[in-house]
């Protein structure tokens, strides 16, 4: 059989979430190197005229003796390696399967009717133009006078993306609002490398080229925003990864739960900083992170968000909803989800063992069961990963029932066009 658009789509989305994850492995870990290998530089006799300090390192059945300049060396060599693609790579990877996952099918992971009534191309809207927001405001703060003050900076920051945090959980679903926290702190991190530390590092390098002395300001604000970077790095990772957990985006306290994470990822890399420019292991650190972190599991349990049964009846349907629910076979395969899938993705789980709906996904009301026909289509009709084991015995006749409903919903969607 040939696949059709969804299943095409949703390969698509799969290969731009591998690219994603390789490329943010190769950015990260680059710069935890050089966070670890920048601090942990000492002083040494004999060392070349401008170098700042040396690091010896054995990796690979090798050793290597790495030096650093803080401007430049008195003479530029023939090659010199620039890391900036790893950071490039990332975000444009990242705007891709937001664009593949968030944009297009904002229907079911952007938009929250009982928060704000959007249209798609309103969330679209408010999506991209927060992230482009965020940077001018951050470099804003970066080029004022507070630039000079980094420890208030921070503080500055992190009440920005509290404030980011909140603000998201408004308007957007909360497993959106977390991502785009994520992204959101994602995009200051990438345009830090492509609009600062790389344009500095070129000046540098030009007056070099042309017999001029390099202004060290230049390194001094790369250095700032690159410190800002690595205290970002593990919060950006975890908002990523959150849109797997319910625990953390579907509590009304999720822009809390994003704030203590803000917190954890300072005081662990505060503790492997420390380490590395060997100034001792602060063990106390892994002891705040810990109460932070038992924190976040108390606000989660605490604030688990539940529209109720009867106002998610009462909802009206979108256009592409009611298109679904007047496709033939939707009865039959409404009959099907809810008699085999809701034991779990319900408002109030009856099957053992599950407290709360995998995922935050409803499959109860008519109105739920369309806002998630994509999903089901490929979770429990063209794939059988759902039910997981098929523990509730959907049937074949079953999920080729489903495949043909939402098939046919799709050729009234073209017929309409």
């Amino acid at each position: 059989m040939i696949p059709d658009a969804t299943i095409i789509w949703e390969w698509i989305g799969l290969a731009i979430r591998w690219t994603h994850v390789v490329t943010a492995i190769a950015w990260i870990g680059s710069s935890f190197y050089f966070i670890a290998l920048d601090l942990g530089l000492q002083k040494a006799e004999g060392m070349p005229k401008g170098a700042h300090g040396e690091e010896w390192q054995v990796h690979g059945g090798g050793f290597y003796h790495i030096q650093k300049y803080l401007v430049a060396p008195e003479r530029m060599p023939e090659h010199l390696t620039w890391f900036k693609w790893e950071s490039y790579a990332t975000w444009l990877s990242g705007v891709a399967l937001l664009a593949v996952t968030y944009w297009v099918g904002s229907e079911l992971f952007l938009i929250d009717p009982a928060k704000m009534e959007l249209a798609q191309w309103q969330a679209i809207l408010i999506s991209a133009g927060s992230l482009a927001l965020g940077w001018v405001i951050y470099d804003f703060l970066c080029k004022s006078r507070l630039g000079e003050k980094p420890t208030v900076l921070m503080l500055l920051l992190f009440v920005a993306l509290v404030i980011m945090g909140w603000g998201y959980d408004q308007v957007f679903t909360g497993r959106a609002a977390l991502l785009h926290l994520g992204a959101f702190t994602a995009t200051i991190m990438t345009a830090n490398v492509f609009l600062i530390i790389m344009p500095n590092q070129r000046i540098v390098v030009g007056d070099l080229k042309a017999g001029r002395a390099p202004d060290p300001k230049y390194g001094k604000i790369a250095k700032l925003r690159s410190t800002h970077n690595n205290y970002l790095t593990l919060p950006v990772i975890f908002l990523m990864l959150s849109n797997h957990y319910p625990l953390a985006f579907a509590s009304q306290y999720n822009w809390l739960i994003a704030a203590l994470v803000f917190l954890m990822g300072v005081t662990i890399r505060h503790f492997f900083n420390t380490m590395h420019a060997r100034k001792g292991d602060l063990w106390w650190t892994w002891a705040v992170t810990v109460i932070l972190f038992i924190m976040i599991m108390a606000l989660s349990s605490a604030g688990l968000r539940q529209e109720p049964l009867e106002t998610a009846e009462a909802r009206a349907l979108t256009p592409s909803q009611t298109r679904l629910a007047e496709a033939p076979g939707y009865e039959e395969v409404a009959g099907y989800v809810t008699g085999r899938c809701s034991m779990c993705h319900a408002r109030e789980p009856f099957y053992e063992g599950i407290y709360h709906a995998p995922k935050g996904l409803f499959l109860e009301t008519t109105a739920d069961i369309t806002r998630a026909a994509r999903e089901i289509y490929i979770q429990a009709g063209v794939t059988d990963a759902m039910p997981p084991a098929n523990v509730s015995f959907m049937e074949p006749e079953e999920r080729d029932a489903i495949i043909r409903w939402y098939r046919a919903a799709g050729e009234a969607r073209v017929a309409g066009n």
